[in-house]
Formats: C-alpha cells, structure tokens, sequence
C-alpha cells in the first residue's frame, strides 16, 4: 500500500487518502495561505523558541496510524510527543500530531467537517481547529476520554461591528483564543486573520 501511494505521487502533486479514497488537494488562495502564515508566526515561533514542540504548514503528508493520509493545513508536535517519524528521504510524517488545524474551502468544508475531524478524534489528536475564513471564525475540539467536545467557537469582529454591540455584549467578547495543547498559550484571534501580527 505504501509502495503504491508513493507511486502515484509521481503524478498528483497534491492529494490526500481519506478512507482509503483518494481525493485531490486543491491550491491554496491568498487568504487561506495568510491564516496558515500567521499560525506558523504565532503558534510556532512561540513553541519554537521556547523548545516546546514543532509546528508544520500543509506542505507535509502526514500518514496516520490507522492508513489515512491528510496534509493539515497546520500541525503541532509537542516536544514530548516521541511517537511520530519524520521520513527524511519522502518528506513525509508518520505519527499523531497532537494539534491540527483545517481551513476551510469550499471544496474541502465537508471533509474537514465531517470525516476528518472523526479521524482526527479516532487516532487521538488532542486538539482539533476548523477555522473559517469567511466568517472568520474558529471552532476549538479538545478530546476527552477519546471523544471531541466543542470547547468553543471564537469569533473575529472589525471595529465597525464591534461598534454595533452593547457594551454587555462586547464584555463577553474572547479577544483570544487559547492553544490547550501548549499550556492554555493564547493567540490573538485578529492575529491569526488580520495582514500583520501585532
């Protein structure tokens, strides 16, 4: 099986096997890419320069144990992670990530949705994001007792709309989102849509 997956590289640049069936990767538009950009800048140059664990953009296959090949748009390895194996030779990793994150496309949403967030959870990834960037929002799973639950849903405003809430509302409002998987680390949640890290 893995002789054959590495064959048919050869001739899809881009691909992905979820249950066993293979579906194309599409490219990246310059907003998907700019989230992507501002996780690696955040997420990991934090756990990066504290030598806390290793991050990868959706460059990399990543084979899990249970046969699935997912290219995540981003993934964390916590430093104590010892079980995964970075394939030198394919540039490839075989292991459980104990973070990843999907964004949206329209034609990804289902899968991200659906059948990879049911992998994620089977083969025991930690912590899972769905970021839309459309809306420009980001549902939070952690797992428990090998199950995701829904932490939250963190929402990004513009001043205009934030303008447009009570101040009861606003007070509400989580500016930032935490990472569980790096001790409650958080992000800013403008930081992970907006053009410039502040």
């Amino acid at each position: 099986m893995a002789t054959e997956i590495l064959n048919d590289a050869l001739f899809y640049d881009r691909y992905e096997i979820i249950e066993g069936e293979k579906f194309m990767s599409p490219s990246a538009n310059i907003k998907h890419n700019r989230i992507v950009t501002n996780l690696a800048m955040t997420i990991g140059v934090y756990a990066h320069t504290l030598r806390l664990g290793q991050a990868f953009t959706d460059s990399l296959d990543v084979h899990l144990p249970d046969g699935n090949l997912f290219r995540p748009d981003f993934i964390f390895f916590n430093a104590a992670n010892s079980k995964f194996i970075i394939d030198n030779e394919y540039g490839t990793i075989h292991g459980v990530p104990d973070m990843a994150v999907e964004i949206f496309s329209r034609s990804t949403m289902r899968n991200d949705f659906g059948i990879k967030k049911d992998v994620y959870e089977r083969n025991g990834v930690k912590e899972y994001w769905m970021i839309d960037p459309w809306r420009e929002s980001i549902e939070v799973y952690l797992l428990r007792d090998g199950k995701y639950f829904l932490d939250d849903v963190y929402q990004n405003y513009n001043e205009a709309e934030l303008k447009e809430l009570t101040d009861e509302e606003r007070a509400k409002i989580e500016f930032e989102v935490p990472v569980a998987v790096l001790d409650g680390f958080k992000v800013k949640i403008k930081n992970i849509f907006g053009w410039f890290i502040e």
